[in-house]
């Protein structure tokens, strides 16, 4: 292979804890309500807004699904707030994050979420764009709105290929 390559990983806490949390409900036991009828998967993720007239916002995105390999050549972030995507249907989708390096992004991390899953990227953590593959995808969105200014983007000089492992990239 030429150019600048990443595997994609298995989506878990652990991995993805520098850069946010996983929304799992397999993570917390459900508490019961309406009498009996519903379970509460509690406190999956905590969002952050600051600045002035800032709020936690719900929205929702139709996504259509990226081509693989994954060319990745711009990231961004959100100084102002953490975002969250919570995928309204069992589909994976590809998650691309970096570490911060001086303001700028450092070498990107990928991983693939498992059904169910979701992300809730922590405040001003670099990543990728919502990525679904094999099918369109609709995302529940939980964000920031408010004054300010809550994005940056930075352009690689050269791009990033993602590559699926086994099965998943077929």
């Amino acid at each position: 292979m030429t150019g600048r390559h990443i595997v994609a990983q298995s989506l878990t806490a652990e991995a993805f804890a520098p850069f946010g949390a996983v929304i799992d409900k397999a993570a917390v036991d459900p508490r019961p309500m309406n009498a009996g009828k519903a379970r509460r998967f509690h406190d999956l993720a905590a969002l952050r807004a600051t600045g002035e007239d800032a709020r936690v916002v719900i929205g929702l995105v139709e996504a259509e699904p990226y081509a693989l390999p994954l060319r990745v050549s711009l990231v961004e972030r959100h100084p102002l707030g953490s975002q969250a995507f919570m995928p309204l249907n069992a589909a994976p989708f590809l998650v691309v994050v970096c570490p911060d390096e001086g303001g700028r992004p450092g070498r990107p991390q990928a991983f693939v979420t498992a059904p169910g899953q979701g992300i809730c990227y922590d405040l001003g953590i670099w990543h990728g764009v919502l990525t679904p593959f094999g099918e369109p995808q609709e995302f529940l969105v939980v964000d920031r709105a408010g004054a300010g200014v809550n994005l940056e983007e930075v352009s690689f000089d050269e791009p990033w290929t993602v590559d699926l492992p086994g099965a998943l990239g077929a």
